[in-house]
C-alpha cells in the first residue's frame, strides 16, 4: 500500500524528535497535522460568474481534489451581495492527499515565489497556521495561458497541538521555511 514520503518521515523522524524536544510520555501526545484547508475568496464573482468556474478548476488542479463553492451568509448592500450568493472556493485535504500537497508546497511551489525569504511564523494561538499566497501561479499545476485572473489564496494548517510553540515545532520539522527572527 502506498504512503506519501512526508507521512513516513513524520512517523520515523518527526515523532521521535518532538517526543524528545517536549518530553512527551507517549506518541499519542505528539501533535499531528489534522487537515489542510485551501480557501480562495472571489469577491469579483458577484459581477463575473465565470471567475468562479475558473477558480474551482484551478483549485481542483492545485489540490488534486474537487473544490467546492462557498456561499455568502448574509446580505451586504454596499457590496451588492445577497445571502447564498457564491463568493468563494474551498477544498479540505486530509490523510494522503494532505501530505502530498504539503510536499509539493514545500519543495516546488514556495521556492517559485519571487524574492522569497521565508514565511511568517505567526500562529493563531490555538496551534493552527494560515499562510497567505498572493498569486496562484506559483503552483506548477496552473497553466499560465489559461488563467483568467491572478488571485490569492489562503492555506490553513490545522494541527492537534495545544499551543503555538508545539505547532510551530511540528511545522518546522515538516520543512516549512519560516523566517528566522533577528533579535
Amino acid at each position: 500500500m502506498y504512503t506519501p514520503a512526508l507521512q513516513n518521515r513524520y512517523k520515523d523522524e518527526i515523532v521521535p524528535a518532538l517526543m524528545k524536544e517536549f518530553g512527551y510520555k507517549t506518541v499519542m501526545q505528539v501533535p499531528k497535522l489534522k487537515k489542510i484547508v485551501i480557501n480562495q475568496g472571489v469577491g469579483q464573482a458577484i459581477a463575473d460568474k465565470k471567475l468562479l468556474e475558473f477558480g474551482v478548476k484551478e483549485l481542483t488542479d492545485i489540490a488534486g481534489q474537487k473544490a467546492v463553492q462557498t456561499m455568502s451568509s448574509k446580505d451586504i448592500s454596499n457590496f451588492k451581495l445577497r445571502k447564498n450568493m457564491p463568493i468563494g472556493i474551498m477544498v479540505t485535504l486530509r490523510r494522503d492527499r494532505m501530505y502530498e500537497f504539503l510536499e509539493r508546497l514545500i519543495s516546488v511551489a514556495l521556492p517559485r515565489i519571487r524574492d522569497f525569504k521565508g514565511i511568517n511564523s505567526k500562529l493563531d494561538g490555538r496551534g493552527n497556521y494560515t499562510l497567505g499566497i498572493t498569486e496562484q501561479i506559483i503552483f506548477p499545476e496552473i497553466d499560465l495561458d489559461k488563467i483568467a485572473k491572478i488571485m490569492g489564496l489562503q492555506i490553513t494548517f490545522v494541527t492537534s497541538a495545544d499551543n503555538d510553540e508545539e505547532a510551530l515545532a511540528l511545522l518546522k520539522h515538516f520543512g516549512l521555511p519560516f523566517k528566522t527572527s533577528k533579535n
